[in-house]
């Protein structure tokens, strides 16, 4: 709900005060909520030092009732080898970086049934709405507006790739078929790249490159992401950015900032995902509930983006 999410604005990033402000006005979000912070020069990563200052600044101006965080900007998105989201939610795992290869701590709001993480399990959810285009920006939130009006018929799409050792979730995607009650049909499919499809409200999918995503028709509230090791780079080169998803017309995504090697664990579970999106859960709830161990992990997009929440 807007009156539970922070708003986390870099005066130091005039596109995150402009970004930050549009949110505002768009989601109806409290004037009190606005958080404001200064980070120069758009750093992607910080050192624990930093973060422990930003976090403690962020903190303090936080009520009880606050229950998520969405950052305002595209960069820093990593704190040492932790994505900055998971950094955030669930506290700096440095010990992880000496080996990122590892199993991670789990996340006690996997799979989980509180509806209120801070309340119940003491996590405030985190999510980056990017920022490096103004325009992109508003219009990713665009959808996300528009995905609470009506409930679309949709398709959900996994693909099982030729990048063997990218489908270690595969195992989980949910079985292909007819879902009435959502207007949803889930495909399964044997293929390194959907084309020309244009009903998108899931496409998870394990390559390190993603093709032929202008080809492709994403509907308001649509959850895509790619098991690779560097999806959470978001300015990285070696493999696709998570910002692609977005840039396509997905309205939320996530991607590891470091190698985490091809556990599922450390990437949504598709099952997870879809049931709890279906049962009305937000963007940001369903996708933080579908990580395991998502202390790599970045979590991006409009984190209020709910299609199939019942009035």
């Amino acid at each position: 709900m807007p009156a539970q999410l922070a708003v986390v604005v870099n005066d130091a990033d005039p596109n995150s005060v402009q970004v930050a402000e549009y949110y505002r006005q768009q989601r109806g979000i409290p004037q009190q909520n606005m958080v404001h912070v200064r980070i120069a020069d758009k750093p992607r990563k910080l050192s624990a030092a930093q973060f422990r200052q930003l976090k403690d600044d962020i903190d303090a101006k936080l009520g009880p009732d606050i229950q998520a965080v969405l950052m305002v900007w595209s960069a820093p998105y990593a704190v040492e080898c932790n994505g900055i989201t998971a950094a955030y939610t669930l506290g700096l795992d440095s010990a992880l970086c000496a080996k990122t290869c590892q199993p991670a701590k789990p996340s006690a709001y996997f799979n989980a049934t509180a509806p209120l993480p801070f309340t119940a399990l003491g996590m405030r959810l985190a999510m980056l709405l990017p920022a490096d285009s103004v325009q992109e920006a508003k219009t990713l939130i665009g959808r996300g507006v528009a995905s609470g009006f009506r409930m679309p018929a949709a398709g959900a799409y996994y693909l099982a790739t030729s990048e063997v050792q990218r489908n270690s979730r595969a195992q989980f995607f949910p079985r292909a078929g007819v879902l009435a009650q959502r207007k949803l049909t889930i495909h399964n499919r044997q293929a390194d790249a959907l084309e020309g499809v244009r009903d998108i409200m899931v496409y998870q999918t394990g390559m390190a490159k993603v093709d032929k995503l202008d080809t492709l028709g994403f509907l308001p509230g649509a959850l895509a992401d790619h098991l690779t090791s560097f999806g959470g780079d978001l300015y990285g080169t070696t493999q696709m950015s998570s910002l692609r998803w977005l840039e396509a017309g997905a309205t939320a995504s996530y991607g590891t900032v470091s190698e985490p090697c091809n556990y599922w664990q450390k990437f949504p579970h598709p099952a997870v995902l879809l049931r709890h999106y279906l049962n009305g859960d937000s963007a940001l709830e369903a996708y933080w509930k579908s990580v395991s161990w998502p202390a790599q992990g970045v979590f991006i997009g409009e984190p209020l983006a709910a299609p199939y929440r019942r009035p």
